[in-house]
């Protein structure tokens, strides 16, 4: 069986590619910007970007370049303000223009849930008295066939591609996830390639030790890589915490186009990988570790 551990840059080579449509998930928990950062990095271009909530790291994505259209259902940086490479490339068409195409919170679940059960269209009531179908025409109606009433539907969404953070996961892929989640689950299934991106490797005994926590089968999984702090400034329960300081001097990052570019030519292309970026972060990142206060789960032994 050819392997399926990678490095960041094998994965995104092989599995990301100019044009796809791609969902990197996890809500404010393990959403991974190293691979974003390998994404930019590798100049990808024309991409769609789906998640729920786009924040820090698809404002990088956006502002680098690498995207053409944007599917989502909120936009912002939580609790600190705007995204403002976004704003630019809605408003003004820097460095591109963006396409929007928005949902609720609640749109956007039903899309994957139906993409993972190979469903064409999710029904539901998440747009009674809302302007979002007179903006997003893909927002359709239907009939129910048992009861005749009139429902919202929307379309289901198989990406190209999820890249899901994992706190571990075996060499097969077998991926478990514990704390907060989002639709990690549902997005991995229905997309076409998955990669699994894991603060450790550990031997297939320790998931099998624990099984409940195998949020992502192997099956569905194509690449596998290990990538310690690859949720930065994002975090890993058990691991290291969120860089709250981070988000909150990003609005000021953002909203200044040479700032911005600094902060890619230093934090992005300036550095070879995620492991140079760990390396050059140094003791903040140590802090953001020492204050995880909630350790890893037991092995029964393994």
């Amino acid at each position: 069986m050819e392997t399926k551990v990678m490095k960041m840059e094998q994965a995104i080579s092989r599995f990301v590619h100019d044009g796809d449509v791609i969902v990197i998930e996890g809500f404010t928990h393990l959403i991974c910007f190293a691979a974003a950062h390998e994404i930019i990095r590798q100049h990808r271009r024309e991409l769609t970007v789906c998640r729920l909530t786009p924040d820090l790291i698809y404002d990088q994505l956006i502002g680098a370049g690498c995207v053409e259209k944007l599917v989502f259902s909120w936009a912002g940086n939580p609790g600190a303000g705007p995204l403002y490479a976004l704003r630019r490339a809605v408003e003004q068409g820097l460095p591109n223009p963006l396409e929007l195409e928005e949902y609720s919170h609640y749109g956007m679940v039903a899309r994957l849930v139906a993409g993972a059960a190979r469903l064409p269209f999710y029904p539901l009531r998440n747009y009674m008295g809302s302007d979002l179908p007179r903006v997003n025409p893909l927002i359709k109606k239907v009939a129910c066939p048992f009861t005749g009433e009139v429902l919202a539907a929307v379309p289901a969404l198989n990406p190209d591609t999820a890249i899901i953070h994992a706190q571990r996961a075996d060499e097969n892929g077998n991926a478990q996830v514990w704390g907060l989640l989002g639709v990690q689950k549902e997005a991995a299934f229905a997309s076409r390639n998955t990669i699994v991106v894991a603060e450790e490797i550990v031997d297939e005994r320790v998931i099998r030790s624990d099984p409940n926590r195998t949020l992502i089968p192997g099956l569905i999984v194509k690449a596998v890589v290990r990538e310690p702090f690859g949720c930065h400034p994002s975090y890993a329960q058990g691991y290291y915490d969120r860089d709250n300081g981070f988000y909150i001097r990003w609005r000021e990052i953002s909203k200044d186009v040479v700032r911005f570019n600094s902060y890619l030519d230093e934090w992005v292309y300036g550095v070879r990988d995620r492991a140079e970026y760990v390396e050059r972060m140094g003791a903040s990142l140590a802090g953001l570790k020492a204050r995880a206060r909630l350790s890893a789960p037991v092995n029964y032994g393994y």
